[in-house]
């Protein structure tokens, strides 16, 4: 298996040394036997390097992609937050594997939000910051784009609640191979290491029946039976997810700590074929326990039977948040270096952008699709929207068309954006953050707006959107390439190099 000491090697040292916490990995190709997806061979599509098609079996939800809205007829935009980076993850496979993206599996705002950007700390007392800008959109000269940014409060390991999770693991049959139970196994006990004495793990499994695999343990304790509990498992059998989501919700619940990460970390392909399996049913399951103070978070693996469409639509109505893992160094992205994002210190988060119809002629956000919200929803405190963990960042673009302005000295009002979070799911009332959308007649040129842009136009061209304009890969690779001063990870750089790929 191509580079696999190499990796493991990589794991041990990290792990070894927990003031390398920080330390993250660069992403390495992987074969298409680690995949456990056939290799393209002679006389097939895909032999002379072209992509090839990905496995059908993937189910992905159409996408209808925002369109132009009239700012006279309705100047007020809102939408819920969605911090989520399993689209580009699954992306990346794709590329690395030379197969074809689907369309709907391109999500853009996900794209935006797998990446850290380099936005400033909240103010005092808050837990959450806001920053915007107007610039340019160069696929289409003329239009503007309007960047909205969002920042949770950044937090040392020390500030963060202990936490209570379960790990809710799929060992059905489809799990089977190195990319999923393997890769289950390898990542969560690493994550182990890293965990506190006060935190707590237990282990439900779930195939034909549920099985509570591992009491609540404290790491401090029981550190060596969670891992040796996380080593024996296997996968066989089919898949019973809903009934197994209710006991991991009941476990949660029984251990419940007030104040504390109380969270579900279920690690999954999504096939639930035994009892509870409607993607509905499901998803009535999980919003009934919204006003418990429990998180839902869910990784996603493997390829050739991953039910896409289910994960988003539990992690989107659960508190949730929703991840791909395709690889070892995505599992210690996820589980060690950004592992305060499991925090969530802004909840049921929404913006809302009230445009100037005397300014903006028409807008389009751009991404988002299944997270729009009606003006009363956005109003409504009880609305559950999504959530931002400790020094996570939140991105999100409109593009703009504006009138026809004589040029003055004076700014102007584009409109207002605001954000309404919590401090905690149990809070009744939002809080408020406001800023003006001011616009001069410069256009701003930051290494975040122009980032965003390149990620935005990457991801028209591979939805190959109606709304794409002049965009083309090369011009994304060079916005990219551009704004990579700041490169937490090197996940910029990373993108880059998968371009590179691309234009080959």
């Amino acid at each position: 298996m191509k580079n696999t000491g190499i990796v493991y090697l990589a794991i041990a040292l990290c792990v070894a040394s927990c003031s390398k916490a920080n330390a993250f990995f660069e992403y390495k190709d992987l074969d298409n036997a680690q995949y456990n997806v056939p290799a393209p061979t002679p006389g097939t599509a895909g032999a002379d390097g072209s992509p090839i098609a990905p496995p059908t079996g993937d189910q992905f939800d159409q996408i209808d992609e925002n369109p132009f809205v009239s700012t006279a007829e309705n100047p007020v935009s809102s939408f819920s937050v969605d911090a989520d980076g399993a689209s580009y993850a699954y992306m990346r496979r794709c590329v690395q594997l030379k197969m074809d993206v689907p369309a709907n599996s391109v999500r853009i705002e996900e794209y935006l939000n797998y990446f850290t950007f380099d936005y400033p700390e909240p103010d005092a007392g808050e837990t959450l910051g806001i920053n915007a800008e107007i610039g340019a959109c160069p696929w289409n000269p003329g239009h503007r784009l309007l960047r909205l940014g969002l920042k949770g409060k950044s937090l040392s390991n020390s500030e963060i609640p202990a936490a209570n999770y379960i790990l809710l693991i799929d060992t059905s049959g489809s799990m089977n191979g190195d990319d999923r139970i393997e890769l289950v196994k390898k990542g969560l006990t690493t994550m182990v290491d890293y965990m506190r004495p006060e935190d707590r793990i237990a282990i439900i499994t779930y195939s034909g029946s549920v099985k509570k695999l591992l009491e609540s343990t404290l790491v401090g304790q029981g550190a060596q039976d969670i891992k040796a509990a996380i080593r024996s498992l296997y996968a066989s059998g089919s898949t019973a997810g809903g009934e197994a989501m209710k006991m991991a919700y009941d476990e949660a619940s029984s251990h419940y700590i007030t104040g504390g990460n109380n969270r579900i970390i279920m690690c999954t392909d999504g096939d639930f074929n035994v009892g509870v399996s409607s993607t509905d049913a499901l998803v009535k399951m999980v919003e009934s326990y919204q006003d418990k103070g429990i998180y839902l978070s869910i990784m996603g693996f493997g390829m050739g039977n991953f039910q896409d469409s289910r994960m988003e639509n539990l992690s989107n109505h659960g508190n949730g948040t929703y991840t791909y893992i395709d690889s070892e160094e995505e599992m210690m992205k996820v589980f060690v270096n950004e592992r305060s994002h499991f925090w969530a210190v802004a909840n049921d988060t929404k913006c809302q952008v009230r445009f100037n119809p005397e300014v903006v002629s028409q807008y389009r956000l751009i991404g988002y699709e299944n997270r729009v919200m009606t003006a009363e929803e956005f109003e409504d405190s009880k609305k559950d929207a999504g959530e931002i963990g400790a020094g996570q960042t939140v991105t999100a673009l409109y593009e703009l068309v504006f009138h026809e302005l004589n040029q003055t000295d004076a700014p102007f009002e584009a409109g207002t954006f605001e954000t309404r979070y919590k401090f905690s799911l149990k809070d009744a009332e939002s809080r408020s953050l406001t800023q003006n959308l001011s616009w001069n007649g410069v256009n701003a040129t930051s290494e975040n707006l122009n980032f965003a842009t390149g990620v935005a136009a990457y991801g028209l061209v591979l939805r190959n959107s109606e709304y794409k304009g002049d965009a083309t890969l090369q011009m994304a690779r060079e916005l990219v390439n551009g704004a990579r001063t700041f490169d937490p990870g090197n996940f910029r750089t990373q993108l880059v190099q998968l371009m590179d790929k691309q234009l080959k």
